[in-house]
């Protein structure tokens, strides 16, 4: 797209914005930005920018607030933001052809045809207009409406005063002014990512058969689909994880609580987390990241109360099985009664290509929906089809949940938003007060799916996987077998709020995406229904290490934000904890030093023996062995299922402990280890290298060092890098640590806030703040933040922007 000369432009659009006013004598180079000339009236927000670009949003109300954070979301990220509309519109075939991909970021759809084909029959069904027309409490409030709207102005009077620099999208055509709707349709984008969006490529792909087969060959083995619902609703390989922990003030140097919070979310694409400050004087005061394109904050805090959220184990979408009419495969019966299916015929542009057209079917459960990921298939034969139900495809609350954080006085407070709004699709939360109180509750949306449903109402398939994964295969026939409804559930078909693991006031609670049972070792939550996740089932190693460590820092008390600090970086790898000293010895006693690949060669292994006996087990850069038991652990956790791999198994009364001790006469020890070995040789990688050297980010076109490990060596800073031993070990980070912040209270007006955004604010490489966080995450330093006016006004940094539109 050409760009118009500033005039033209002004005087096109009738508009106008941006006074910039410096505070400081001497600005940095972030600061130097051209100065706008302010014009007209309407909407308004004062943006005041400290140190890395972080923006502190002042306006008078919930319009003008959005209006400021639009505006300021844009600047920094305008290209990834007008990325994720485009997919929200179902455009992307139009602009970058059908068989390329999007990011992930808005759902799992493998192509833009089918992820087209979804979110372009959203929009015909009028699917979000109708929730924002819904009254709260079951449908978003006015000041989430409001903000809405403002956001989707602050983002089109970005566009109209200022050239895209990013060159991501500089003068893509495909960059366009936005609406309240789309600002809405991403926040349901983003609730329905367990659900729908999981689902969408077998949801646009289901047609009725061309036959009249009845059997269903691909559903016979129940325990492998099983197996691999399993897989599919595991953590343990998801791009979104966390870490968070709450101690109450019984642990800490003062009685106040403390939270610590460690999401770890996508570093490229438009799930990535932004900073900032919102302010409505006398009404709202809070500083956290939000996910991008939305207008409240995700996880922060305010002068008395912090959260944080971690991915969950509740599956929030159910399958009901359909018995067909004989005659109609489009037809399913339910208590004998036919029911006759809804198509959504649906017509997406494609670039260089004609117009492709497809036609999905829609029932009462919700769409018909053939495959939850290659390894699961649902075929529809002539008797048969399967309907996924996602309850958050009617739940547009998050955002009202968000602001209810975004105001609470206290951990109970924070709650009372949970049970009010009921908005939380896929997340826990982990809170603290500076009254000293702490608080887990697993307050999701999550189908009415009790285990006394489940038993009388499975079919064969369900009976398999619901026990091993929570997925629940209803019979779609009976109606008995309806979800129903609980008396709070601010919806039907879902549990309310009565139903939620809570954990209040433990001396620590936390997780790292296993289920609520071990939030703390010592008070265990049970009596939850399967869906919301398993007891007395073997934890990750990461969910083992987090409980160990935080529980000891609970043992020793007098815990500050120093402490919470420390504990972010430590680096310690569990896995290394409990198996090198092992791997050590059982590679020096290798007749002749050497191991046979699996290649069926012999590799001389002897000099890997003394760099794991002397690894430190951490995960830190300047961490000599570190690189050398990565690569190696993962070969063989992925040779030797988990319970083949220890020797003393796990045990429900020692969770945390359990299971223990490798076994190192496992076949696949010896070639995975001799594979690691060759692997690296042949790399030029020393086996001893400092694990920065190999395992970092290019920015700028300068490599900057990265610590922490993958989710197998349960680091509590977890990152999940990317394997390129020709560019030199792991140059990239797909996901991992984000949005992270250690919050307490000192008895002051301000809480005491670090912070830090891993991969910095900006995604356009020629903004001053696109690599300045990354740098400080590889050296382990932290932003003191500046929450309190007077430490906002003693920025150094500070570069105040006064908006109008």
């Amino acid at each position: 797209m050409r760009i118009r000369p500033r005039q033209r432009r002004l005087a096109a659009v009738g508009t106008a914005l941006l006074t910039v006013l410096t505070a400081a004598a001497a600005l940095p180079s972030a600061a130097a930005d051209r100065p706008e000339r302010p014009h007209g009236g309407g909407l308004s927000a004062t943006i005041r920018y400290t140190e890395y670009g972080i923006p502190h949003i002042e306006a008078k109300d919930y319009t003008n607030l959005g209006f400021g954070t639009g505006w300021a979301q844009a600047a920094d990220q305008v290209c990834t933001l007008a990325d994720g509309f485009v997919t929200l519109r179902g455009e992307r075939s139009r602009w970058f052809g059908a068989d390329a991909a999007p990011d992930g970021s808005l759902s799992s759809a493998a192509g833009n045809l089918s992820s087209d084909l979804y979110f372009k029959g959203v929009r015909q069904s009028r699917t979000v207009e109708k929730l924002l027309a819904t009254p709260a409490p079951a449908g978003p409030s006015k000041a989430v409406k409001d903000g809405m709207r403002g956001w989707a102005a602050g983002y089109n009077a970005w566009l109209r005063q200022n050239r895209v620099t990013d060159p991501a999208c500089k003068g893509a055509a495909w960059v366009r002014p936005v609406t309240e709707l789309d600002v809405a349709a991403r926040g349901f984008a983003i609730s329905v990512l367990g659900g729908q969006g999981r689902g969408i490529d077998g949801i646009t792909a289901a047609q009725p058969p061309s036959s009249t087969t009845t059997a269903n060959p691909a559903l016979t083995d129940t325990k492998k689909l099983a197996r691999a619902a399993s897989e599919l609703f595991s953590q343990e390989d998801s791009d979104m994880g966390s870490n968070a922990v709450a101690f109450s003030g019984a642990t800490t140097a003062n009685g106040r609580g403390l939270l610590l919070g460690n999401p770890h979310y996508p570093w490229q694409g438009g799930r990535r987390f932004w900073q900032s400050q919102q302010t409505i004087p006398g009404e709202l005061n809070v500083m956290g990241g939000s996910l991008l394109g939305t207008t409240t904050i995700s996880i922060g805090h305010n002068a008395h109360v912090a959260w944080s959220h971690t991915v969950a184990t509740g599956v929030t979408l159910n399958l009901h099985q359909l018995t067909l009419d004989s005659s109609d495969p489009t037809t399913y019966l339910v208590d004998g009664k036919p029911e006759k299916m809804t198509k959504r015929t649906v017509t997406v542009p494609v670039k260089g290509g004609k117009d492709v057209t497809r036609t999905q079917w829609w029932t009462r459960y919700g769409p018909v929906v053939t495959s939850l990921g290659a390894s699961l298939p649902l075929p529809w034969t002539a008797t048969t089809a399967y309907a996924l139900n996602d309850p958050n495809a009617v739940n547009l609350r998050a955002s009202d949940t968000a602001l209810g954080f975004s105001k609470a006085r206290s951990t109970d407070d924070v709650l009372a938003s949970l049970r009010r709004t009921q908005g939380i699709p896929w997340v826990n939360t982990i809170a603290a007060d500076s009254a000293g109180h702490s608080l887990f509750t697993q307050s999701q949306v999550l189908p009415r799916v009790t285990d006394d449903l489940a038993a009388r109402c499975s079919t064969p398939l369900g009976k398999a996987t619901y026990p091993a994964s929570g997925v629940a295969v209803l019979d779609g026939s009976r109606g008995d077998c309806a979800l129903g409804s609980d008396k709070d559930a601010v919806q039907p078909g879902i549990f309310g709020p009565a139903k939620m693991p809570v954990l209040k006031d433990a001396p620590y609670a936390e997780n790292s995406n296993d289920s609520a049972w071990l939030a703390n070792a010592d008070r265990p939550l049970t009596g939850y229904e399967r869906i919301f996740g398993t007891v007395g089932t073997p934890r990750s190693m990461r969910t083992r290490g987090a409980v160990e460590d935080v529980a000891a820092m609970a043992g020793q008390g007098g815990l500050t934000v120093a402490d919470l600090q420390k504990q972010q970086f430590a680096d310690r790898a569990p896995a290394g904890d409990l198996a090198a000293a092992d791997t050590a010895r059982a590679c020096a006693a290798l007749p002749g030093g050497t191991a046979t690949g699996s290649d069926g060669k012999a590799v001389d292994v002897s000099a890997a023996c003394d760099v794991l006996k002397s690894w430190d087990r951490t995960m830190g850069t300047g961490s000599r062995g570190a690189l050398l038991f990565d690569r190696f652990w993962r070969r063989l956790t992925a040779a030797v299922p988990a319970a083949q791999l220890w020797k003393v198994p796990f045990s429900a009364a020692d969770p945390v402990g359990t299971p223990n001790t490798l076994d190192t006469q496992v076949p696949a020890f010896a070639a995975a280890l001799a594979d690691t070995v060759a692997e690296l040789r042949a790399a030029d990688i020393p086996l001893n290298a400092k694990l920065g050297d190999h395992q970092f980010v290019v920015r700028d076109g300068r490599r900057i060092p990265v610590h922490g490990g993958t989710e197998g060596l349960g680091v509590w800073n977890k990152v999940e890098p990317v394997w390129n031993a020709a560019g030199g070990g792991y140059t990239e980070v797909v996901h991992g640590s984000s949005y992270i912040q250690a919050v307490g209270w000192d008895g002051g007006r301000c809480p005491v806030a670090r912070t830090l955004l891993t991969y910095s604010q900006s995604s356009n490489p020629n903004s001053a703040h696109f690599s300045d966080q990354t740098r400080l995450f590889s050296g382990s330093k932290w932003v003191t933040e500046r929450f309190c006016e007077q430490d906002i006004r003693k920025s150094p940094a500070l570069k105040v922007v006064r908006v109008r539109g």
